[in-house]
């Protein structure tokens, strides 16, 4: 998707293209309201929601989890139209129970669903202890990327639809994944805005969930959005790799900044470019993965402006590496910059081509 202007500004100026605790918080925390604390895990502010998460969450894909349980899934990737069968599996759904028990044991405390079978997988694993996990949620073929989604009252109806369905009294984060097409016209794109905002300023009204936010993969749309509706917007998603950086002008982080929004990170691996393996324990290349993967979310984790990255972890492995990344050293030194510069450029060059937008997010 180009991220070429999208918002007001944009089609004003002639443009119609549109696609322990962290030391940032200085009052003292109580970490007995902390779910899942674990000192040896790093918690940071979700902005002004208030509620602490833990400084690495799991993201809702699972792609690559085809090593794990090879031929009983029937997709070679991860998340696919197969995924609604594959979570009636019985192998995959203890899978994911054990990552979510190991993200416990080690201090996550939040757990990012984007689609329909990743909100019915996780609800289900969590039953019974749903008390001790924040839980995002996303349904998005039954949001604002599709048409026939874009309504408030259809929105809020796709949410009713999807928790109960998932059997979810209320959710900590709703927040809708917006347009990744083109849109046409200006109407169009402040009638998606206008849906968006109504359907979460009303779902949080009637208690569904407790906070509001949306994901996009558009970095002056996402700018223009927090300007405009800072209250409705608490938490925002967008891509932030192991090798984005900060604009000296004009950046997102200035809105975020101003408008205290929480912000959770996703592709961080950018779709496992940044690998040299297929994610296969004890494969030839694991060591060198785990590393390049602790690299990356200790140079995301230095921006303070980001609450947590959000990788989708496979194996209760990966989660204890990812909780080693949160306690090794967060400044890299002049030999580690050099080594995660050389993974970066081989990330940038293996992208797929599904996934060569996210080189629009390599400065934001």
């Amino acid at each position: 998707m180009s991220d070429t202007p999208m918002t007001r500004r944009g089609f004003l100026a002639g443009g119609a293209a549109v696609a322990g605790v962290a030391a940032a918080n200085a009052a003292p925390v109580n970490t007995r309201n902390i779910l899942n604390y674990n000192p040896n895990m790093e918690y940071r502010k979700l902005g002004k929601t208030g509620m602490m998460v833990s400084a690495i969450c799991l993201g809702g894909h699972w792609k690559r989890v085809h090593t794990m349980l090879g031929g009983k899934l029937k997709t070679s990737v991860g998340y696919s139209e197969n995924d609604m069968e594959n979570i009636q599996d019985s192998d995959f759904l203890k899978s994911r129970d054990a990552v979510v028990s190991r993200c416990m044991e080690v201090g996550i405390n939040y757990i990012d669903a984007c689609a329909g079978p990743e909100i019915m997988a996780y609800s289900r694993v969590l039953r019974g202890r749903r008390q001790k996990m924040h839980l995002g949620y996303s349904w998005h073929v039954r949001e604002s990327r599709y048409m026939e989604w874009r309504a408030g009252t259809k929105l809020l109806a796709g949410l009713d639809e999807g928790m109960k369905e998932a059997k979810l009294d209320y959710v900590d984060v709703w927040r809708i994944s917006l347009p990744m097409d083109m849109i046409q016209s200006l109407d169009e794109l402040l009638g998606v805005e206008q849906g968006a905002i109504e359907a979460l300023e009303k779902a949080k009204k009637q208690g569904k969930v407790r906070f509001t936010g949306i994901s996009t993969h558009n970095r002056v749309w996402l700018k223009s959005l927090i300007e405009q509706y800072p209250k409705q917007l608490e938490v925002v998603l967008f891509p932030y790799t192991a090798n984005t950086k900060e604009l000296p002008d004009d950046t997102v982080f200035d809105a975020i900044k101003a408008n205290n929004v929480g912000v959770f990170g996703i592709k961080p691996f950018a779709d496992n470019a940044l690998f040299v393996g297929d994610g296969t324990l004890n494969g030839p290349y694991a060591k060198e993965d785990d590393r390049r993967a602790r690299l990356a979310i200790r140079y995301i984790l230095s921006n303070p402006a980001i609450t947590a990255p959000i990788p989708g972890m496979i194996n209760t492995h990966q989660v204890d590496n990812m909780a080693l990344a949160v306690q090794e050293r967060r400044k890299l030194d002049l030999k580690e910059k050099a080594e995660l510069e050389k993974a970066c450029k081989e990330m940038w060059a293996n992208l797929s081509p599904d996934h060569k937008w996210l080189r629009n997010w390599e400065y934001v």
